[in-house]
């Protein structure tokens, strides 16, 4: 399944970043820690050029701790930027990255100019709660459901900062598969864009190999499943999901699964490392070598013909 998740607002966004960036002196990227690669735009880099950028590791407190560690060493030795692990449940640790913003520019510091900063992230990944407590006051709409903030925002926050606020940007086409599943089991995609089933298959199959104690302590199982499916009957089981006939409800059953891993009520958990993703990013080369490959024998074929 190749997940396509992209409202008009957000391709406004993407050409607004494009026109705004020249007065920018800083670039903020908000990433979901628990998908710190596929929560990022793959555009940024490219349209940042030499700006300095700061990538914020956000729900910090849901992710699996020890993988957060890995992916802020990755990022800064691989794309040269700084990094900070937040989380709203630590409204004063946020503050730090005002701090970072004037370490980064110290110059703007010493002249007394403002910081005009970028703040970006995708849907969902808790910008608009960051925005509200640098300001110390409600500033952006924040919302449990993607895709809350619709227009852009100049911002005020004290300390010499100005924050250029964007809507949530997801970019096109999610090229790799397993990022768009885990894009939708994060909730950075619209649950009426997404079938519950596929998605909490997704996630059970990789809770299951990377996470199975968190499982079975919250689901209270006596014995593991081999497998996604026995998981899924598993827990509709003990939750009662349960139709007549004793067939289970599997869509509730998905329901109650994504809603778990959303809340941080499984545990902590990351759904990809570093590893993970250079393995998936070397399989997509050779995917996309492999349809470059047919389309060039298409086009040869059809000029044979002709």
């Amino acid at each position: 399944m190749l997940i396509q998740w992209y409202p008009g607002h957000m391709h406004k966004a993407g050409k607004e970043v494009k026109e705004i960036l020249p007065q920018v002196d800083l670039v903020i990227e908000i990433l979901d820690a628990r998908i710190p690669f596929s929560s990022q735009n793959p555009m940024l880099t490219d349209l940042r050029g030499d700006k300095p950028c700061i990538k914020v590791l956000s729900k910090s407190d849901l992710a699996d701790p020890e993988i957060t560690q890995q992916w802020q060493i990755y990022l800064e030795q691989e794309q040269g930027v700084k990094t900070l692990a937040l989380t709203t449940e630590q409204p004063e640790k946020m503050r730090q990255l005002t701090e970072l913003c004037h370490k980064m520019l110290p110059t703007k510091q010493s002249s007394g100019r403002l910081i005009h900063t970028l703040i970006m992230g995708i849907p969902n990944v808790g910008k608009s709660t960051l925005i509200n407590i640098l300001a110390g006051r409600i500033i952006a709409k924040t919302g449990n459901e993607p895709a809350i903030t619709k227009s852009q925002q100049r911002i005020d926050i004290g300390n010499g900062i100005i924050l250029l606020d964007t809507p949530g940007m997801l970019w096109p086409n999610v090229e790799n598969k397993n990022s768009g599943y885990r894009l939708a089991t994060t909730g950075a995609i619209k649950d009426t864009a997404i079938s519950h089933d596929h998605v909490a298959f997704f996630a059970a199959e990789y809770l299951l190999l990377h996470y199975p104690d968190l499982l079975q302590t919250r689901f209270q199982l006596e014995q593991l499943p081999e497998s996604e499916q026995q998981l899924m009957e598993a827990i509709g089981k003990k939750r009662g999901c349960l139709r007549s006939g004793g067939r289970i409800e599997m869509d509730k059953v998905s329901k109650i699964l994504l809603s778990e891993f959303r809340a941080g009520t499984i545990g902590r958990i990351s759904l990809e490392t570093p590893d993970m993703m250079e393995k998936e990013l070397a399989e997509l080369v050779i995917i996309r070598e492999q349809k470059e490959a047919k389309k060039k024998a298409r086009k040869q074929k059809w000029k044979g013909a002709g």
